[in-house]
């Protein structure tokens, strides 16, 4: 599996079992009131709500809530005041680790990503620490089931996308951050289901863990940040093998 997007393939599995819809579903919602507070209600004005939409209809989260979050946003009403806040730090073996989240109570979040980082054995650190690790990318999933790799390829590069990479089955498309709700738009247009739609954070290098204590409590860490209803995102230069990550997860 990938390096550098082992943990959007992992998370995007995870959101598929309906166990975990409802948590996926939260996270975007918090995602559209906040885009729609700030840019405004209408998607072709608002390329973030725009963006948060696509998120959301991935998910395959019902019209009805797309648009009640939206008036809810725009509307500026109770709810609507969450801040967008990144945690950086280190996790165990010293991988770095950026956390994105977005939250009503800013000393509740930081409490409790700082104890979950405790608890696996890293630590959080100061602004900046780990950020400079990441480049920021668009992140475009589809399901691999009946599509020819060459043809998703060239859909994809038509599309506007940066690249595209197979990993377990899956579609990886990444673009300029600038051009992910376009290219999302054109493989809509083209035919194509989009299982995830995403601004995500690509470590520049990785770290190769093969330690099975250090991997299973790195994967613990961002399993708990995850988890978390306040954290939107967990990006880390983590480097698990496949074989090492299977057995971990079991």
């Amino acid at each position: 599996m990938s390096g550098h997007n082992k943990w959007s393939t992992i998370k995007h599995k995870k959101a598929r079992q309906d166990s975990l819809r409802s948590k996926a579903w939260t996270k975007v919602v918090r995602e559209m009131i906040v885009a729609a507070r700030d840019g405004g209600g209408d998607i072709e004005f608002n390329p973030g709500l725009r963006l948060a939409v696509q998120k959301a209809k991935a998910l395959n989260m019902p019209k009805d809530n797309i648009e009640r979050a939206i008036k809810r946003g725009a509307g500026g009403g109770e709810g609507t005041n969450f801040d967008e806040v990144f945690y950086e730090g280190y996790g165990p073996g010293g991988v770095a680790v950026l956390v994105k989240a977005l939250t009503d109570n800013k000393n509740r979040t930081v409490a409790e990503v700082r104890l979950a980082f405790s608890k696996a054995g890293g630590a959080v650190g100061e602004a900046g620490c780990v950020a400079w690790q990441f480049e920021t990318k668009g992140l475009i999933t589809i399901a691999g089931e009946g599509r020819e790799e060459d043809e998703v390829m060239m859909a994809a590069i038509e599309a506007g996308a940066e690249d595209v990479e197979v990993d377990d089955n899956t579609f990886q498309i990444t673009t300029a951050p600038t051009d992910l709700a376009e290219v999302a738009k054109n493989l809509e247009a083209a035919g194509y289901a989009l299982d995830s739609v995403e601004l995500t954070k690509i470590a520049q290098n990785t770290i190769k863990v093969e330690d099975a204590k250090v991997a299973g409590q790195t994967m613990k860490l961002w399993q708990v940040l995850e988890d978390n209803d306040d954290v939107q995102n967990v990006y880390t230069n983590a480097d698990i093998d496949d074989a090492l990550l299977a057995e971990i997860m079991g």
